[in-house]
């Protein structure tokens, strides 16, 4: 079993507090809004945070079962993540912010790719060009000039 790198637990961390923040975020912002005279109309915009905080925990879920399961990097929950700060949680745009991040991180990749069973992508570097194999330049014997020629 492999050890699981510092980051990949941060992100799981966050990513369950978001879910958790976003639950009660979406279920206060529905409130609030079906106690308006608009709220059957803003209720779909205030009910997503909820729906995506349940996301948020399952995927958390994941990265922190022992063992480890299977998954693959998330962002498009760390996007949606950004996208909450039309909302007002800043909190979770903090978050997705951080993921994104920790997600570009070489030992991170390396993490998800041995997890999921694929060989990391090891950059190739390009083979030098060999310099052009030059015979060495002979000069021409010279002839001797005939005296007798005027």
């Amino acid at each position: 079993m492999q050890q699981k790198p510092t980051l990949v637990n941060v992100i799981a961390w966050t990513t369950l507090a978001s879910g958790i923040v976003n639950i009660v975020w979406g279920l206060a912002a529905s409130g609030t809004a079906l106690a308006t005279v608009i709220g059957i109309v803003c209720t779909p915009i205030t009910i997503l945070p909820t729906i995506l905080g349940i996301f948020e925990i399952l995927y958390a879920a994941k990265l922190l079962s022992n063992p480890p399961q299977a998954v693959n990097p998330s962002t498009n929950i760390a996007v949606l993540e950004i996208a909450c700060v039309i909302t007002g949680n800043v909190f979770a745009m903090v978050v997705g912010i951080l993921s994104i991040v920790f997600y570009n991180d070489q030992i991170v990749r390396d993490y998800f790719a041995r997890l999921n069973g694929t060989a990391p992508l090891v950059p190739v570097l390009p083979v030098p060009p060999t310099p052009p194999t030059e015979e060495p330049i002979v000069p021409a014997p010279e002839t001797p000039e005939d005296p007798e020629k005027p």
